[in-house]
């Protein structure tokens, strides 16, 4: 199994470059929302690992939110961020790019504070890695390679039973399926498709996972006395903190929002940048690493084969501290419309949006941390995409292909490799096509 990482270089823009930046991120598309896959600075194809990447501005548009606490706003730098999620390690796939796209990624760096022509362009990058605290990876070990022959391998399937729909009708469901397996090894043979065995999986990586999965346990179960005393703090804390903290969420300037529709829909996955600060103190930063710790480990270990809980749009989302943990941001790579995924989270895990985004400035009222916020749907949404951010550059590996496709296409492969199945598993089996 090849396990899969994630990237986030993220710099200053200096001010007097910014208007040129966004002209050259134009650049790279055919229109907004539209990669151009020619384009003269990034080919995001020739990296066969790369799953998602894009290139974005973070202009937070909600920095006046802060002062409804009586504080006054921060004037934070506009950041450049380039975020991907790549199968095995990040550190190999950054440096690749840097010696095979280095030229066009030093004309968009330039735009940044500190980066120099003459900068050893890997280290710089390296420098400006930012981990995320929490990651989500709709199937972890699943790689582009794997996709992409999976996808071929169903379409030559589906063409072949087409051809012989007429002879295939009066067999047996074990009959069929063994004329699939005869056809699928002819075309293995000859060349014509491929199925790669998985590689195995890295013994380094193997060791950190085991520590994560127990370290996380034992962690808690030292610091249990501990937090048992303290719990009744934070849920005082918490109540005080949940009927003083003002709501923010008006209606969504209008043109904000065409310039965010204009950059959806184009395939039947989408991508989904916001951030936002932090409730003022040290409560809620608190709150929200060990919010995130949570996520991060059952992601890691419990919502790994296909689902973040009983959502299935995901196909991969991030949460990454910035600026001392005073902001974060929040982005995925998702199936469907904006407002069905909106209604998928508010319908089936209402309570995980409240434990996460109720902790930044301006959420709808929440109470005991995960009920009401995000049930008042139309102020929740107003407030989420107050939010967002258009992504200027957005690159998808896998256009046409949501994570159910995918699911699918592992379920016919992997219907073909086995070595025995009832009858009842084979007209399972043969539905998938």
């Amino acid at each position: 199994m090849t396990p899969q990482s994630t990237f986030m270089i993220l710099a200053p823009i200096t001010p007097s470059r910014e208007a040129d930046l966004r002209c050259l991120l134009a650049e790279m598309n055919c229109e907004p929302g539209r990669l151009n896959s020619m384009n003269a600075y990034v080919q995001f194809e020739q990296f066969e690992q790369i799953h998602f990447a894009r290139i974005l501005i973070l202009e937070d548009q909600t920095l006046d939110d802060i002062t409804v606490y009586g504080m006054p706003r921060i004037d934070y730098p506009t950041y450049l961020a380039f975020i991907g999620d790549c199968d095995g390690p990040a550190e190999e796939l950054l440096a690749e790019m840097a010696k095979r796209a280095g030229e066009g990624l030093r004309k968009i760096f330039a735009h940044c504070d500190g980066f120099r022509s003459d900068a050893d362009l890997l280290v710089w990058m390296r420098a400006r890695n930012l981990l995320p605290s929490a990651n989500y990876i709709n199937w972890i070990g699943r790689t582009v390679q794997q996709v992409r022959e999976e996808e071929a391998l169903r379409q030559c399937i589906e063409e072949f039973v087409r051809k012989n729909a007429e002879s295939m009708r009066g067999m047996q469901p074990t009959q069929v399926r063994e004329m699939l397996k005869g056809f699928v090894a002819d075309e293995v043979q000859s060349g014509r498709i491929k199925l790669t065995p998985a590689t195995p999986t890295p013994f380094g990586w193997q060791v950190r996972n085991l520590f994560h999965l127990l370290g996380m346990p034992v962690l808690l179960l030292v610091l249990s006395p501990v937090l048992l005393v303290a719990l009744p703090f934070f849920l005082i804390q918490l109540r005080r903190s949940e009927r003083s903290d003002p709501e923010v969420a008006p209606r969504v300037n209008v043109d904000h929002a065409k310039v965010l529709a204009s950059l959806e829909d184009h395939d039947v996955t989408n991508q989904f940048s916001a951030m936002g600060s932090l409730k003022p103190g040290l409560f809620r930063r608190l709150t929200m690493i060990l919010v995130l710790a949570a996520i991060d480990y059952t992601a890691r270990h419990v919502f790994n084969r296909g689902r973040l809980a009983r959502v299935t749009s995901i196909q991969f989302a991030r949460w990454v501290f910035l600026d001392d943990k005073r902001r974060v941001i929040f982005t995925s790579n998702y199936d469907g419309s904006l407002e069905a995924y909106m209604d998928d989270f508010i319908n089936k895990v209402a309570f995980g949006l409240n434990v996460v985004f109720s902790n930044g400035v301006g959420y709808p009222t929440t109470n005991w941390l995960v009920l009401n916020g995000a049930k008042d749907e139309q102020t929740f949404k107003n407030y989420l995409r107050r939010h967002q951010m258009p992504t200027q550059v957005w690159y998808n590996a896998l256009p046409g292909l949501t994570a159910l496709d995918k699911w699918r296409n592992a379920q016919i492969r992997e219907g073909l490799e086995k070595t025995t199945m009832t009858t009842g598993e084979v007209r399972d089996w043969l539905r998938l096509l």
